[in-house]
């Protein structure tokens, strides 16, 4: 919306608006933006919050230093939601599609949770949306977003080709060559594609809301996944960076950066009430909408196999839920950690909240830092 204002009506006129078109610019101020919306309204949703008794609810069969936290304001996702995509539409350039998926993307997750959240919170139901309505709904959305990006292929804007950490020359299609020769086959030689951005979306979504278990735990490692995701979509639009580290060059997801600031700057400000001991949680409604917006923009820029290292921490906690469920099935019982997710069993071997935490922000800027190295080593 101010990039439309300044640079695109105002320039012509006012020459000193030409600092609106670069891109770095309107990064930093869509993360300064996020940050002061978080940070200034952030008293008042709480207040709100607590206004209409919206608190945490505390399973019993949790870790026992959690009880004391029940009470605490939750569903804090909206305010992050706020502060993502408000400065989102004034620093973008809104007549790009991915800036569009992206938003709307994060909307619908978001909505996911929010009716998760209010089931559990406001209904006072302790089980909020069954397993099956929330992947449903997730498959659903995710679907809506592979669609999307087919009509974008279709098109010319995108491509459906895999970009493989390590091998340059290794782009598999995730679309059926041979059925293009078949009459009526177009959308079903689309369907490996479609099926492959579902799993990396709705994974990565519920990856992030296994991670939400600690104060801060899951929103400082959105920080750095969140920049390092502003790093990947800089470069990939890049056509100096895109052709040194023989990227496939997309120069409309370099857009997409605008959005990643936003997210980072929000998560910041978030942080500032949720670092431990958490004045409010961001329940569902935030940590669905945040792993949504992250697998969304890995699929647009075409790094998707590197998610399990730019969210290397997500993806620990969703393997340890994982790993337990099916050892306890299948060993007759027998569980191979104390509790899952990952963060609660170093808490039952004496570990104090907070080293938990900073050790596991320590773990994700490792791995996003690796993440970030692939781009050279191929």
């Amino acid at each position: 919306m101010l990039y439309w204002l300044l640079y695109q009506k105002l320039f012509p006129y006012f020459r000193v608006f030409r600092i609106f078109r670069y891109l770095t610019f309107r990064t930093v101020f869509a993360s300064l933006t996020a940050l002061l919306i978080g940070m200034l309204i952030g008293p008042y949703v709480i207040d709100k919050l607590r206004e209409f008794q919206i608190g945490q609810y505390v399973r019993d069969d949790g870790p026992e230093t959690h009880l004391k936290k029940g009470g605490t304001p939750t569903m804090g996702g909206v305010l992050i939601s706020i502060s993502i995509l408000v400065p989102t539409l004034l620093w973008a350039d809104l007549s790009n599609p991915y800036v569009w998926v992206v938003m709307l993307s994060t909307l619908a997750f978001g909505g996911i949770g929010f009716a998760d959240d209010y089931i559990k919170v406001v209904r006072k139901q302790s089980k909020g949306l069954t397993f099956w309505q929330k992947i449903g709904l997730q498959f659903a959305a995710s679907a809506a977003v592979a669609a999307t990006l087919v009509r974008l292929d279709v098109r010319g804007s995108y491509s459906t080709r895999l970009m493989v950490p390590f091998a340059k020359n290794f782009r598999p299609d995730l679309v059926w060559q041979w059925m293009g020769h078949i009459p009526h086959a177009h959308w079903i030689a689309y369907l490996p594609f479609v099926i492959f951005v579902m799993l990396v979306i709705t994974l990565t979504s519920n990856a992030v809301n296994l991670t939400d278990g600690l104060d801060g735990l899951a929103i400082g490692c959105t920080i750095i996944a969140a920049g390092a995701l502003a790093v990947l979509t800089y470069v990939s639009g890049h056509v100096v960076f895109a052709d040194y580290l023989e990227l496939q060059r997309m120069p409309l997801v370099s857009e997409l950066t605008v959005f990643c600031g936003a997210m980072v700057g929000a998560s910041i400000g978030f942080l500032w009430y949720n670092a431990h001991p958490a004045e409010i949680f961001m329940g569902d409604v935030g940590s669905l909408a945040l792993g949504g917006a992250i697998g969304t923009v890995a699929v647009i820029i075409k790094q998707e196999l590197l998610l399990p290292f730019i969210g290397g921490v997500f993806i620990l906690e969703a393997a340890s839920v994982i790993l337990q469920v099916g050892s306890y099935k299948l060993r007759g019982g027998k569980r191979i950690f104390k509790m899952a997710p990952l963060h609660h069993h170093f808490e039952l071997l004496g570990w104090s909240e907070s080293k938990v935490i900073v050790r596991f922000w320590i773990m994700a800027l490792v791995f996003a830092l690796f993440a970030l190295t692939t781009l050279k080593l191929r």
